[in-house]
């Protein structure tokens, strides 16, 4: 039976278990260089060294103010390579494999002066009001993409996961809410995402599979349902996306943390609408800190992969301390260092 601790393949990408970090900004770059300091590769490394199969760094900025913060990371610029590929390089000593999550913030970056979006249109009372992108910053910030991608590929990474969810600049252009454009950008509101998937997928390997972070649904008046999110999943897997991540909100007051009533496994549904709709893998997340229930996910098939967040904040080692829960664990997967910790060895 598949279960959290088969492997996984996905094109040249080999995961040990499925379980993965997903992307969470630490807001804690000191200079405000967009440089992972000493903090992001402890926090990376040791997920590796407690058995996470899979890691993705927090959404980095294509472009400086393209990041929600000036604490953020970016890959904007060749001098961000080497601080990146000293993480890489230790999380593959671990065992685990590494992607980086590309994204601008659009109307959301807080420390731009101003934001851009595709609209002038604020996210709410509390933010400025962005500067509608022309064409021709568009066409730009699909360059940015490209060539962020290609430093990831440089600095060491198995892959990239775009940002198309959360109320983020991908998002913000094919939602209703944020996009009021008349030109063809409004007309095809998924254009901007497609074009972006297709200029990363140019400077990717054939090999390396590309993945994407959707919001599912919306929930707030004029905001989309599932259908819409298959439609717009549907396009960008046709341009070169592999696999799916799957969440929702991030557009009106109820943000990527569910809002009331949001309990575990609270995603996962539309997780598996997106990957039965395009026969697409998919990576479902959402409040699966228990180990009982992120299995369930995989021996339920309904999703390749599971993302445990804030779980993972709290315990470097959840997926060592899975393992064990769920069946005892494997001596060969506990750090020599660690053996002589209190282990239900199989």
């Amino acid at each position: 039976m598949t279960d959290l601790f088969t492997p996984y393949e996905l094109k040249a990408l080999t995961l040990k278990n499925r379980v993965v970090m997903p992307p969470m900004c630490q807001y804690a770059v000191e200079k405000q260089d967009g440089i992972p300091t000493d903090w992001h590769h402890v926090h990376y490394v040791s997920r590796a060294v407690g058995g996470t199969g899979f890691i993705i760094v927090e959404m980095s900025g294509v472009h400086p103010d393209g990041r929600i913060t000036n604490q953020d990371t970016g890959i904007w610029d060749d001098g961000q390579i080497a601080p990146f590929k000293r993480i890489t390089d230790a999380v593959h000593t671990y065992g685990a494999k590494i992607a980086i999550q590309l994204g601008h913030a659009g109307r959301k970056a807080v420390d731009a002066k101003p934001p851009v979006a595709p609209s002038a249109i604020p996210f709410d009372e509390t933010y400025a009001t962005p500067r509608a992108l022309t064409r021709e910053e568009i066409a730009g910030l699909v360059a940015d993409y490209r060539e962020a991608a290609r430093r990831a590929v440089e600095a060491g990474f198995d892959t990239v996961e775009l940002h198309g969810a959360h109320g983020y600049l991908i998002h913000q252009f094919h939602s209703p809410r944020s996009n009021a454009r008349d030109d063809e950008y409004g007309r095809d509101p998924i254009l901007f995402g497609e074009q972006v998937v297709q200029a990363v997928r140019e400077v990717l390997p054939a090999e390396m599979p590309l993945i994407m972070r959707v919001s599912a649904r919306e929930y707030v008046d004029g905001g989309y349902d599932e259908a819409y999110a298959l439609e717009f999943c549907r396009r960008y897997q046709a341009a070169g996306v592999d696999m799916f991540h799957v969440s929702s909100g991030g557009e009106g007051p109820v943000g990527s943390n569910g809002g009331p009533g949001a309990g575990p496994g609270y995603q996962v549904g539309l997780a598996e609408y997106i990957r039965s709709g395009l026969q697409v893998p998919v990576i479902a997340v959402g409040r699966l800190e228990s180990y009982q229930e992120a299995q369930a996910v995989i021996t339920e098939a309904k999703a390749e992969l599971v993302a445990v967040g804030r779980a993972m904040l709290s315990d470097p080692y959840w997926a060592l301390h899975a393992a064990e829960a769920l069946g005892g664990i494997d001596p060969a997967e506990i750090p020599e260092p660690y053996m002589r910790g209190n282990w239900n060895k199989k």
